[in-house]
């Protein structure tokens, strides 16, 4: 495999048998923790289990009943084979479920740190990853409604000359990935198995131009419109956009315009932090010596394409408050839902997934960095949400059915309930797993 197939699998992963493309690295080797006692507020039973139990009066009457019981049992049994004997993928995962606004059911599995063994953390930190795209969108979404710019504005008219054929490239080819700009991520400087990466790479501040500029250094991938992949450079330009009309950094203005009206008190956009604030899952690169702790590593090099940080309630928050109109005017958020696709990829919007599922229609993104994969996905009625990160770790052929199975049953019963229909493989976009 060439360094560049290896950074192409590692952004934005896709639904098993509902999202496409999407990212997938390099990841850990399973080690057995030594199990410690639980938090308060945890199962007990479990150790490294850790369900939260929302009253009555949180999740809402519905979950009292025997149907809503076996929804949640069904979820805390597949979120727990995500990190189970047999299946080796991930160190941790962490999932929610909100309803009418109301958080219905949040559980965490495995461990936080493989050096101490701490249980995951329900209501814990991780870092999202290309799901940061979503929010990227809806803030130029958002000066699109202000008339400030229109989707069909050449890029040329607002960043000159900044990459080839930018004066066939509109806004709304970033934002659906049709520009054909080439993806910088391809450079061998952002491959995660490389040594030069984990010892010092990872920690190198890149401004947006820095990585525009590496991206120059590789033809455009196809003619602006003429087909569709995924480019961690278009969401990079899309930020210089935003800097450009507002005369703010993107983090400042996705900050003012959504993590604050929102109050998504667990979500930040950092610039070159290396950290991650608060209760957080660590993630691991599996190396031939033993897994790496890689949670430290400067997020510039994601940028407005997955640089940002959040909780499974704060994204569920996101996601509904996106598809129920309170972030954009309807003009703005039928353009987002407004699909393009092209050659095998899924049906994509503007910084947005669809996903076709047996209870109806969710949109949502997808993605990851080194370590980490998040998914977040909210019903086009605005009603029912959902959000899952996994400290991803050991992604082996072995392993691949018994994930695959366990994210089946993770995502029919989160988002359709335990007696719904599996979601197969081969569904509407077609194949695809948001964790390999």
């Amino acid at each position: 495999m060439t360094a560049t197939d290896r950074t192409a699998r590692h952004r934005r992963p896709a639904l098993l048998a509902v999202l496409v493309t999407a990212v997938v690295a390099v990841l850990l080797a399973l080690l057995a923790p030594a199990a410690v006692a639980a938090p308060a507020g945890r199962s007990p039973a479990s150790g490294c289990h850790g369900t939260v139990h929302l009253t009555a009066a949180d999740r809402g009457d519905r979950t009292d009943s025997a149907a809503g019981r076996a929804d949640w049992a069904a979820a805390d049994a597949a979120l727990a084979g995500l990190t189970g004997p047999g299946h080796g993928y991930g160190t941790s995962a962490l999932a929610a479920v909100r309803e009418d606004g109301r958080l219905l059911w949040r559980d965490a599995t495995g461990v936080a740190d493989l050096a101490t063994g701490l249980p995951a953390d329900p209501e814990g930190r991780f870092r999202i990853g290309g799901a940061t795209e979503a929010f990227v969108a809806t803030t130029l979404l958002q000066l699109v409604g202000e008339r400030r710019l229109d989707l069909d504005d050449r890029l040329e008219c607002l960043l000159p000359g900044v990459v080839p054929n930018s004066t066939r490239i509109t806004v709304r080819q970033l934002l659906d990935h049709t520009s054909g700009v080439a993806d910088y991520r391809k450079d061998p400087a952002f491959d995660p198995s490389g040594q030069d990466w984990l010892t010092t790479r990872r920690f190198e501040p890149y401004s947006l131009q820095d990585l525009v500029d590496i991206a120059d250094r590789y033809p455009p991938a196809f003619p602006p419109g003429q087909d569709q992949r995924d480019s961690a450079t278009d969401d990079v330009l899309t930020g210089m956009v935003i800097e450009k009309l507002t005369g703010r950094s993107w983090q400042e203005e996705v900050t003012r315009r959504i993590i604050r009206p929102l109050h998504l008190t667990g979500t930040s956009m950092p610039g070159d932090s290396p950290f991650v604030p608060g209760s957080h899952a660590h993630g691991y690169l599996r190396t031939d010596a033993s897994p790496v702790d890689v949670t430290l590593l400067d997020p510039s090099e994601a940028g407005p394409s997955g640089g940002g940080i959040s909780t499974t309630a704060d994204l569920t928050t996101f996601i509904g408050a996106l598809l129920d109109g309170r972030l954009l005017h309807p003009a703005q958020l039928a353009e987002m839902q407004r699909t393009t696709r092209l050659g095998d990829g899924p049906d994509r919007g503007l910084g947005l997934l669809r996903v076709d599922t047996p209870c109806g229609t969710y949109w949502g993104a997808a993605g990851g960095v080194p370590g980490y994969r998040t998914l977040v996905l909210g019903s086009a009625d605005g009603r029912r949400q959902f959000a899952t990160a996994v400290t991803a770790y050991d992604v082996t052929d072995a392993a691949a059915h018994a994930t695959d199975a366990a994210w089946d049953r993770l995502t029919t019963a989160a988002l359709c309930g335990a007696g719904a229909p599996a979601i197969t493989p081969g569904s509407p976009p077609g194949p695809g797993h948001p964790l390999r």
